[in-house]
C-alpha cells in the first residue's frame, strides 16, 4: 500500500508541475498514469463493497474522458459525458453511504455557487451551454451528497469525501472559467492540482472503513 501511495504522490506531483510549466507530453504522459495508478490504488483497498467498485468505474470513466479531451475539439461533447458519468458514479456511491437528512444551508450555498457560475459562462458556452450546466449539476449534487453525509457523520472517511467533492466541483469552475471566459496566471496548474487531488481524496476514503 504504501509503495502505490507514493506512486501516486509522485505521478500527481508531476503531472501538475507539468500543467504549470513542463512540456506538453510530460502532462500527456502523467495525467492518465496517474489516473490508472489511483484505479490500482483503489483496487488495493482492504474492504470492497459495491459502492467501492462505483469508485472504481468512476475513475474509468474520468479516463475516458481525458483521453477524449486529446482528439479534436468537437470531442469534447462526449469527454464531458465520460465526467457527468464519473461524478454520478461517485454520486450513487456517496448516497449508498448516508442516513435520510437533509441541512438546507447546504444546497441553498451550493445553488448560489451555481448559479454565479453558470451565470458568468452562460452567454460564451454556445453549443456546449447544457452539456457544461448538466454538468455543473451533478458535480453540484455530488458535493452536496458529501456535505450532507459530513454534516450528519463527521468521520475521517466522510471529510475526505467532502474534500473531494469539493476539490472536483472548485476544478470544474476554474477550468470553465479560464477556458470560457478569461485565461489567468497558473491556471491550468490550479486545474490540475485540484483536480488530482479531488480524486484522491475520494479514492483514500475507500482506505477509511
Amino acid at each position: 500500500m504504501l509503495w502505490s501511495f507514493l506512486a501516486v504522490l509522485f505521478s500527481g506531483w508531476l503531472y501538475v508541475d507539468a500543467s504549470y510549466r513542463g512540456p506538453q507530453w510530460q502532462r500527456w504522459l502523467f495525467k492518465p498514469v496517474t489516473l490508472l495508478l489511483l484505479v490500482a490504488w483503489a483496487w488495493q483497498a482492504p474492504t470492497r463493497n459495491t459502492t467501492d467498485y462505483l469508485i472504481l468505474a468512476g475513475l474509468v470513466a474520468t479516463l475516458v474522458g481525458d483521453a477524449l479531451m486529446l482528439l479534436p475539439r468537437q470531442q469534447m461533447l462526449y469527454a464531458l459525458g465520460a465526467f457527468f458519468l464519473s461524478h454520478l458514479l461517485y454520486t450513487i456511491s456517496f448516497a449508498a453511504q448516508m442516513t435520510v437528512s437533509f441541512y438546507w444551508p447546504i444546497p441553498v450555498t451550493l445553488l448560489v455557487i451555481g448559479a454565479v457560475v453558470i451565470g458568468t459562462l452562460w452567454s460564451r458556452l454556445d453549443a456546449l451551454r447544457w452539456p457544461i450546466c448538466t454538468l455543473i449539476g451533478m458535480t453540484l449534487v455530488m458535493t452536496w451528497l458529501a456535505a450532507e453525509n459530513y454534516v450528519f457523520r463527521p468521520t475521517d472517511y466522510s471529510f475526505s469525501l467532502l474534500v473531494g467533492a469539493g476539490l472536483l466541483l472548485l476544478a470544474n469552475i476554474i477550468w470553465f472559467i479560464s477556458h470560457f471566459r478569461r485565461r489567468f496566471s497558473a491556471d491550468s496548474a490550479l486545474v490540475a492540482a485540484c483536480y488530482f487531488a479531488g480524486h484522491f481524496m475520494i479514492v483514500r476514503s475507500l482506505w477509511l472503513y
